[in-house]
C-alpha cells in the first residue's frame, strides 16, 4: 500500500533528509508513487485525506465544509455524475460560477513526478485554472496515480482514442511561486486552497 499504510499504519518513514533537503531539480526519489505523490502534494501545499471506504470521504467532506463554515455556500460542480454521487450530502450545488467560491471536480490523473492534479475539459470545460473558485475540493481514487505527466498523457491517449479532450492542465500551485508564469501545463494558473479526497480503489 506504500505510503498510505505507512501514514495510518505506523511503520518506518521516509527519513527526513530524503524528504526536505532535496533540491528542486534533484532526480526523483526512488520511492512508491503513492508516497511520491504525497510528499509532493503536501509539499505544494495542498491538503490530502486519504480514506480506505466511501462513508470517510462523506464524513471528511463534512469536517471540511464544517472548518470552513460552507454550511449555507453553493458549491459549484461541472460534473452532474459527481453531483449525483454525492446528492445524499448536504451540500447545494450551483452551474454558475459566480454563484460560488468552492469548486467540486474529480480529475484525471494524480501525478506523482511534481505532486500535481492533471484535469482536462471533462472537468474544467473551457476555463483556465485562473478562472476557476479559489476553494478547489477534488475527489480521486487511487487506480488515478501516476508516476509523470508523460504516462498520464498515454493512458489519456489509450483511454479515449480519437476522442481525446483538449484543455489538458495541471493544477498545482496550491501556494504562490515565481514558477507559476513558466509552466505550460498550467497555463492560466492561480494559486488555490485544494483539499484532495482520496478514495482507496485498489
Amino acid at each position: 500500500m506504500g505510503v498510505f499504510g505507512k501514514l495510518f499504519g505506523g511503520g518506518k518513514k521516509v527519513p527526513k533528509e530524503t524528504v526536505e533537503t532535496r533540491g528542486e531539480h534533484m532526480p526523483d526519489l526512488k520511492i512508491p508513487v503513492d508516497e511520491k505523490f504525497t510528499i509532493y502534494f503536501k509539499k505544494n501545499g495542498g491538503k490530502f485525506i486519504y480514506c480506505e471506504h466511501f462513508d470517510e470521504v462523506s464524513e471528511t467532506l463534512q469536517n471540511i465544509i464544517s472548518e470552513n463554515n460552507w454550511q449555507h455556500h453553493l458549491f459549484y460542480c461541472m460534473d452532474s455524475r459527481l453531483a449525483d454521487r454525492f446528492s445524499s450530502e448536504k451540500i447545494t450545488f450551483t452551474h454558475k460560477r459566480n454563484e460560488s467560491e468552492i469548486f467540486f471536480t474529480t480529475c484525471e490523473h494524480l501525478i506523482a513526478q511534481n505532486g500535481s492534479i492533471l484535469v482536462c475539459s471533462n472537468q474544467i470545460k473551457g476555463k483556465k485554472l485562473n478562472e476557476l473558485p479559489s476553494n478547489l475540493i477534488v475527489f480521486a481514487t487511487t487506480s488515478q496515480l501516476v508516476d509523470s505527466i508523460s504516462e498520464a498523457l498515454k493512458t489519456i491517449k489509450e483511454k479515449y482514442g480519437k476522442n481525446i479532450p483538449d484543455n489538458i492542465t495541471t493544477l498545482k500551485h496550491f501556494e504562490p511561486t515565481a514558477e507559476n508564469q513558466n509552466d505550460f501545463l498550467s497555463y492560466g494558473s492561480a494559486s488555490k486552497n485544494v483539499y484532495l479526497l482520496l478514495l482507496e480503489d485498489y
